[in-house]
């Protein structure tokens, strides 16, 4: 990918805050949530980030845009397991912790850390797993009302009907 620029980081308005998005080289390598009122911060053009910016806003206009960005998962072997699984969960659908724990021999508890670890939520879709029953569990490795919000969001903008009691 020697067209695009050296390592770079953007911060982008969404629906529902702004998302910072750091890349080098040749991956997207993390993106966090940042509070509201952080200033966005445009990427460079030709970079990774900018990429990832582009694509972040179709699939925020359209539910159905599927990302095609290069990523670069580190964690434990476990972890990235894990994140691998989630990329195999279609939109508009969800697994359970317990269900995807089977999906790939591990424990639920185990699987929620990963998730709370995702360095790449939204791309990498932690939001499709809630807990049985129907409740949403957690999500950016909390409880808190407004993680929750986030993944309520996401879901809903997924088509994925969701009960506001869980």
């Amino acid at each position: 990918m020697s067209h695009l620029a050296p390592s770079s980081e953007a911060r982008l308005a969404t629906p529902f805050g702004v998302l910072a998005i750091h890349a080098d080289n040749n991956f997207v390598t993390g993106i966090e949530f940042l509070p509201k009122l952080t200033p966005v911060l445009p990427p460079r053009r030709n970079s990774l980030a900018h990429l990832a910016c582009v694509q972040l806003n179709a699939y925020f206009d359209d539910a159905n845009f599927s990302f095609d960005l290069p990523l670069k998962l580190v964690g434990s072997a476990h972890q990235i397991k894990v994140w691998e699984a989630l990329k195999a969960i279609p939109r508009g659908q969800v697994l359970s912790y317990g269900e995807l724990a089977a999906r790939v021999a591990s424990a639920p508890r185990a699987i929620g850390q990963a998730c709370g670890r995702n360095p790449l939520p939204v791309v990498v879709p932690c939001h499709r797993v809630i807990a049985a029953g129907g409740a949403m569990g957690g999500f950016m490795g909390g409880r808190n009302a407004a993680p929750l919000a986030i993944k309520r969001w996401l879901l809903r903008h997924e088509g994925y009907a969701i009960d506001d009691r869980s």
